[in-house]
């Protein structure tokens, strides 16, 4: 099926904007400067996502599915090795890429705490199927999450974002290096 011009407009615009909004902050990052970034109008922005807060959403929720497809991705490739494989990644290239290229989980997080409760309830929605995707389907008798994949999914996720906020690099690295041999050894 092919895709239309205001599709792939939309899609350049909102690639654009997931880098504005990791790098600044909801609050750093005004509809002019979101357009600006994207090379569109302010009228083009409106026209594609409604308000600055209608783009937010869309990016937490394109931000967390990356997340589970990432997740999925490392299930499919490296079978019962997963996790170990997806927490190298994580702790290691994905928390040293540019803070516009950071996982939304870790950069968007401290944003969506401060959003509408619209936003609150798409990221928890979007966190839910992570979650899930997490766990492999595994889910307890209740119906809900294994308690397991939020402490591992709170663990790595908090794992990187203490390493990027602290200033040396080794204090960064001996966080990291806890937190994997810590899922190591649940796994």
């Amino acid at each position: 099926m092919m895709v239309s011009k205001k599709e792939l407009t939309h899609q350049r615009i909102l690639a654009s904007i997931h880098k504005t909004f990791r790098q600044h902050g909801y609050d750093g990052a005004g509809v002019n400067g979101l357009a600006n970034e994207a090379g569109v109008t302010s009228g083009a922005f409106y026209a594609h996502f409604g308000s600055k807060s209608g783009a937010f959403r869309e990016t937490v929720t394109e931000g967390v599915r990356q997340f589970s497809a990432a997740i999925s991705h490392f299930q499919s490739i490296h079978g019962d090795k997963w996790l170990e494989q997806f927490t190298q990644f994580y702790l290691g290239e994905k928390r040293r890429s540019e803070l516009s290229e950071s996982c939304a989980l870790q950069s968007l997080t401290p944003e969506v705490i401060r959003s509408d409760d619209e936003t609150r309830t798409v990221f928890q929605r979007e966190l839910l199927k992570a979650a899930e995707i997490f766990s492999n389907g595994n889910e307890s008798i209740e119906g809900n999450v294994d308690p397991n994949t939020w402490a591992t999914l709170s663990m790595i996720i908090g794992g990187v974002t203490l390493a990027r906020a602290v200033k040396d690099p080794a204090l960064a690295d001996e966080i990291t290096n806890a937190v994997q041999q810590s899922v190591k050894s649940k796994s």
